[in-house]
C-alpha cells in the first residue's frame, strides 16, 4: 500500500517538542516496517524545508534532508497538477486550506493514493485515510 506523506506529519517528526511527535515517531517507524511505499511531492519538500528552517533551524533541515527523505519517493508536480490544485483552492476559497494541500490531494486522486500519513484533518475531509 502506498501512503502520502504531508508536511504536518513530517514536521512533527522532525520537532521532539510537537504535541503529534511521539505519534509521528511511532507511524514512522510503523511504515519503515511495513512493505508500504512513502510519496511526497516536491511542494510539500519545499513547504517542509522553509518550515524546519524556519523553527528548527539548519540541523533539523540536514536530518529531514539526509535521513528521512531518501526513504520516500519524490512526484515532481506537473503543470496540470498545479493547475488542478489551483481551481481547487480558488473554488473552496477557505483561509485555512493551503495551495500545498490542495495540490496533495491532486496528486494522490491521480496517483491513486488513498493513505496520507498526516495530522492535517483536511485530508480526511477530503475523503482520504489519515494515519496514525
Amino acid at each position: 500500500m502506498t501512503t502520502f506523506i504531508d508536511t504536518s506529519a513530517l514536521y512533527a517528526l522532525l520537532d521532539a517538542d510537537d504535541g503529534q511527535h511521539r505519534s509521528a515517531k511511532q507511524t514512522w517507524t510503523a511504515l519503515l516496517n511495513e512493505t508500504t511505499e512513502a510519496v511526497t511531492s516536491n511542494y510539500v519538500i519545499i513547504e517542509t524545508t522553509a518550515l524546519v528552517q524556519n523553527r528548527l533551524g539548519m540541523e533539523a533541515v540536514r536530518t529531514f534532508h539526509e535521513d528521512i527523505l531518501p526513504v520516500i519517493r519524490v512526484e515532481w508536480v506537473s503543470d496540470a497538477t498545479h493547475q488542478t490544485g489551483v481551481t481547487a483552492l480558488l473554488t473552496v476559497a477557505r483561509r485555512q486550506l493551503s495551495l500545498v494541500d490542495c495540490v496533495s490531494f491532486a496528486l494522490m486522486r491521480r496517483l491513486g493514493i488513498r493513505r496520507a500519513f498526516a495530522f492535517d484533518e483536511h485530508f480526511a475531509e477530503q475523503g482520504f485515510h489519515l494515519i496514525p
